[in-house]
């Protein structure tokens, strides 16, 4: 099997959604709750991939699954700051796939000076969990009875991770 990682493009889309259309039909891990056009995805790609990187991963040509990181907040002192997230088509689960997308979208926001990644993962979800703790998450919040999809109500655990070890001179952190 050929496998490739790299940035996606208006052409993955309806692959993406496809994929996450999965999640959003039939899990709580996703809190959105109406299927996302191919169109709306290719927006979706080209809105995030103006600052942050968007990857794909292709077997034998195919997308298998897909990693992407958002602007954490809108206020310019977090810039610094992204939340990340990771899915894949639900046949290809367990093989290792998530975590090589993972690193390598961990590797390019290393490479553009960012310090702090977050993952929210609505719970339970032990897979995700163990994914985030594999590479270096920390758990760092929860909160109870967030969201409510299927008529039921979801928590949410936030991890996060220190791309950098040593905080910066003169933060909060370093005092």
């Amino acid at each position: 099997m050929n496998e490739t990682i790299r940035l996606a493009t208006a052409a993955d889309a309806a692959a993406i959604a496809t994929i996450y259309n999965h999640y959003i039909g039939t899990t709580t891990i996703s809190f959105e709750e109406v299927p996302v056009s191919a169109d709306a995805m290719a927006q979706r790609i080209a809105d995030v991939g103006q600052r942050l990187p968007w990857y794909v991963c292709l077997q034998d040509d195919a997308v298998v699954g897909y990693a992407y990181a958002t602007p954490w907040r809108v206020r310019s002192a977090y810039r610094f700051s992204v939340e990340t997230s990771v899915y894949l088509d639900a046949a290809r689960t367990g093989r290792g796939i998530g975590a090589r997308l993972y690193r390598t979208l961990l590797d390019e926001l290393r490479a553009r000076g960012l310090r702090v990644v977050i993952g929210g993962i609505a719970q339970p979800n032990a897979a995700s969990v163990r994914l985030h703790e594999s590479l270096g998450f920390v758990k760092v919040a929860h909160f109870s009875n967030v969201g409510q999809k299927f008529g039921r109500w979801v928590d949410v655990g936030y991890w996060e991770l220190q791309l950098h070890s040593a905080p910066e001179e003169g933060t909060a952190a370093a005092r």
